[in-house]
């Protein structure tokens, strides 16, 4: 009989929900319980809104199980370890029984997650069980040649994960076209985005699949060296990726003579980024790298010519390098099948916002906007009505809900004003004013400008400054003018992208949400009852002189006798909503 197992998710996003604790009461229960179930660690598996998640492998197959802690934990197991009986309630999915999540996995498909959750990310060996290292072990074991690689990568159609969206097979035959001895890959993972965390996810939870990734491009282009350009706000990631490459050095993936094969030399560090937005730009991220100021450089020359130390480089992100092995060992027309013409395979997106399943999701390139929402994102929280969703982050703009019909692709999303980015989508309902967005975002890329071209610098922040004029109520007619004006100065004049799409929030919030922004100058309103200084709080006729709502005022500005109608004063009303919030009996309204 086969011992059970139970792995527990000790990602970042579980770790913070709890899931250590539930981990240890796991630990303090398999010490008296040896012989009935070992005890594992695994990572993330998208299903970011249920976490703690405890997976249990027996028998019958697989049970996923939910918010767990560590009462639930005393109760799994009693029920389902000591007497084969799955509590049902807190099952979100399983091989045998219908899950309260079933559908968030099943509309997926896995290429780039198709290991986060389901192993160890801290053993080599489990992810060699799971054809790790196989691509790189077929590559030098059939001879394949460096063009071949490069053809397949081509033919498979990848594109750029991290933004851009450039054929990635054309930018490593680029960078191998060029003659050095010295050549490096380098990879980019100083995801930067708000709301935007698959990188990490990956990082944590499948770290020997990017470097794979990088083992190939190595081989690829004729490298000898390489860099993980990792922030160093993901200290999880950073242990994760370091212990992989100890364990890849150690059993010949990494080092002289890789594998046995002559001449085959390549290695990889870890260098952590402070943080830095810009350095998600390649030159800058270079600079960093290098030991200087991470700040932008004209192009050309180009990476691929003269990139890191002045040899030829290629730059991919994390998603792009963790496709590579799957599809060297796939083949390339099983990756194309994937997705739409001009946009092959799948893409990760990571679900922020008011929007109930948070969390990751890989999906084929040419579902909708509409399916990631609606099917696998559950819908809009408490109710509320869709309104619109950031795509690309700063770099990006707002999709409103009448383009949800929109595939997701490069070329579908590009056209709306939004760019895809690295996969960030953040989902904003009803109450969010479009005015707050784009002056967050602005806020933002204005603060991560490294300063050097003017327009950026000091153009970004006259905008931000009309916008905040505008949500407090100070906006003026020519405004809506002025933005976008600056808008295309600052797109033609700034040297790098950060400059060259920090516009983009408030020209497409300005495209499709014109009207909120005529509101705030011509109305003094805010159509979403979001900006305060432009929103009143005032009791109506259901009150019933409770005193609830007096009791929470911190400025004393609301008066009445019991049982009898209060009064706000609205000079002392420094408009928190407390009162609105303590209200039971839809007595205060905002307006």
């Amino acid at each position: 009989m086969n011992k059970i197992k139970v792995m527990v998710g000790l990602g970042s996003c579980g770790i913070a929900a709890g899931a250590a604790k539930v981990y240890n009461r796991l630990l303090e229960i398999s010490e008296s319980n040896k012989d009935l179930f070992d005890l594992g660690k695994t990572s993330c598996i998208g299903m970011c809104f249920r976490e703690p998640l405890v997976e249990i492998t027996d028998g019958s197959g697989k049970y996923l199980y939910g918010d767990v802690d560590a009462k639930k934990a005393d109760e799994i197991f009693e029920s389902h370890i000591m007497n084969n009986k799955p509590v049902t309630e807190y099952l979100v999915h399983s091989d045998t029984i219908k899950g309260s999540e079933q559908d968030f996995l099943d509309n997926q498909i896995k290429i780039v997650l198709r290991n986060c959750g389901m192993m160890d990310p801290e053993s080599i060996e489990e992810y060699e069980k799971r054809d790790g290292y196989k691509s790189i072990r077929k590559i030098l074991d059939e001879s394949v040649t460096e063009d071949d690689v490069i053809k397949t990568v081509l033919d498979s159609g990848l594109r750029g994960r991290g933004g851009g969206g450039f054929l990635t097979g054309m930018k490593w035959k680029f960078a191998k076209g060029y003659k050095s001895t010295e050549k490096y890959v380098i990879c980019n993972a100083d995801e930067g985005d708000p709301g935007a965390f698959m990188d990490r996810s990956v990082l944590e939870g499948d770290p020997h699949s990017v470097i794979e990734g990088m083992i190939i491009a190595a081989f690829a282009i004729g490298a000898t060296g390489g860099v993980i350009y990792c922030r160093a706000e993901y200290p999880l990631a950073v242990k994760r990726l370091n212990l992989a490459l100890q364990q890849a050095r150690a059993k010949g993936y990494l080092g002289n003579n890789i594998l046995g094969r002559q001449g085959f030399n390549f290695d990889l560090y870890v260098k952590e980024g402070a943080g830095a937005f810009v350095c998600g730009e390649e030159t800058a991220l270079i600079a960093s790298v290098e030991g200087k100021r991470g700040m932008p450089n004209k192009r050309p020359p180009f990476p691929a010519e003269a990139g890191l130390w002045g040899k030829p480089t290629n730059i991919n992100n994390v998603e792009t390098y963790a496709n590579i092995p799957w599809i060297i060992l796939h083949g390339s027309a099983e990756f194309a099948k994937h997705g739409t013409e001009k946009s092959k395979g799948t893409k990760v997106f990571a679900l922020a916002g008011k929007i109930r399943n948070s969390g990751l999701v890989e999906v084929p390139m040419g579902v909708t906007l509409n399916d990631i929402i609606f099917k696998l994102g559950g819908g809009i929280k408490d109710g509320k009505k869709f309104k619109a969703v950031q795509m690309g982050g700063p770099s990006g703009g707002c999709i409103p809900a009448e383009l949800g019909g929109t595939i997701i692709d490069y070329d579908s999303v590009n056209a709306t004003g939004a760019i895809m980015g690295s996969g960030g989508m953040v989902v904003m309902d009803e109450t969010t004013c479009m005015i707050d967005v784009a002056k967050f975002f602005l806020n933002f890329t204005q603060k991560e400008s490294c300063g050097k071209c003017t327009f950026c610098r000091i153009g970004t922040k006259r905008m931000l400054e009309i916008l905040e004029r505008i949500s407090d109520g100070r906006g003026e007619e020519d405004d809506i003018d002025k933005l976008q004006e600056l808008a295309a100065q600052i797109k033609d004049a700034s040297l790098c992208g950060l400059g060259q799409t920090a516009p983009n929030p408030v020209l497409t919030t300005l495209k499709y949400f014109r009207h909120e922004y005529e509101a705030h100058i011509r109305d003094k309103k805010c159509p979403a009852k979001a900006c305060k200084a432009l929103i009143t709080y005032e009791i109506n006729n259901k009150c019933i002189g409770c005193g609830a709502c007096a009791r929470v005022c911190p400025t004393k500005a609301i008066t009445g006798e019991k049982k009898q109608i209060h009064v706000i004063d609205q000079d002392k009303c420094i408009k928190c909503g407390a009162c609105f919030d303590t209200c039971k009996f839809s007595s205060i309204d905002k307006n």
